[in-house]
């Protein structure tokens, strides 16, 4: 007997939560393949899906190649839309199951020695605790609903709906591969200097890219990395210079690799960042109790 593979189909009555988190997942990762195995599905399953989805609202969400995934603008509107109402059903199921009150704290690759000593006063004022969501995303999981609160370093992504404070700012440091000819020996370089060195971008989460130095003079891109274990390895195996926020560049130490201070850097901005609508009450009060911890604000 042949097999017939169904397109799923559903109406607007029929849209579940499953199709709505999955767009969401999707959205946020731009990746078919990353977002299946964030939801822990096969990704024929999540295509059929996210398929389902755009049938039943009658529009395409996700404008698909062979190469990329991107939003359309209908898409944009729904991921905005989406994303903080599901968090709230999130919290509203954990509430009806008596858990006791729980703020979402997303993060990429190391959460600021500041967070800890945030959470213990917001836990003291509010008795509500903090559990850590780590995601590499641009905004650590505060788009597809995945936390409440997300920490996110350097620039907050062009037209995010978010709403952000910095809580501190972050020097940066060069990271070479030992032995490499490029800063070989030195202990201190100049940020103009390193116009002049192929540079390792990490496009997701990173904080340092070529559009950083002045147009006249700027670092060659060498190679990107989807997240931070792949840039430290493509640095490490001396495809050029990697630059990133020093805390987070000295947490992950490798035989491989030595740290070289920069002078006449531009800092790294470290934001709390919100949804700019329907945010968890839990997250605003964090928010304002960031504040007695930042040393800069921002809208």
């Amino acid at each position: 007997m042949d097999h017939v593979r169904v397109r799923e189909s559903v109406g607007v009555d029929g849209v579940e939560l499953r199709h709505l988190r999955g767009f969401l997942a999707v959205a946020d990762e731009l990746s078919f393949t990353h977002a299946a195995a964030a939801l822990r599905v096969g990704q024929p399953a999540l295509t059929r899906t996210v398929r389902a989805l755009e049938d039943a609202v009658g529009a395409r969400l996700l404008e698909r190649t062979t190469r990329r995934v991107e939003l359309t603008e209908a898409g944009c509107r729904l991921r905005d839309e989406l994303a903080p109402l599901l968090a709230r059903i999130d919290g509203a199921l954990r509430t009806a199951v008596s858990e006791p009150p729980m703020l979402r704290l997303g993060f990429t690759s190391l959460l600021p020695a500041a967070c800890a000593e945030l959470a213990h006063a917001f836990k003291a004022a509010t008795g509500a605790g903090v559990r850590l969501v780590r995601r590499d995303e641009p905004l650590a999981g505060l788009t597809s609903g995945a936390c409440d609160v997300a920490v996110v370093r350097g620039e907050i992504p062009p037209g995010a709906a978010v709403r952000t404070r910095v809580l501190l700012h972050e020097p940066r440091i060069a990271v070479v591969a030992r032995g490499a000819a490029e800063l070989a020996g030195r202990r201190v370089v100049d940020w103009a200097e390193l116009a002049d060195v192929p540079l390792v971008v990490n496009t997701v989460t990173g904080t340092t890219r070529p559009d950083l130095w002045p147009p006249s003079r700027r670092p060659r891109l060498a190679c990107t990395a989807d997240n931070f274990d792949e840039w430290l390895e493509a640095v490490a195996a001396g495809h050029g210079v990697g630059v990133a926020p020093e805390p987070v560049a000295r947490r992950h130490s490798h035989p491989s690799l030595r740290y070289v201070r920069l002078k006449n850097a531009p800092p790294v901005a470290v934001h709390l960042a919100v949804p700019a609508r329907d945010a968890h009450p839990l997250a605003e009060r964090y928010l304002r109790r960031a504040g007695q911890f930042s040393d800069a604000s921002s809208g």
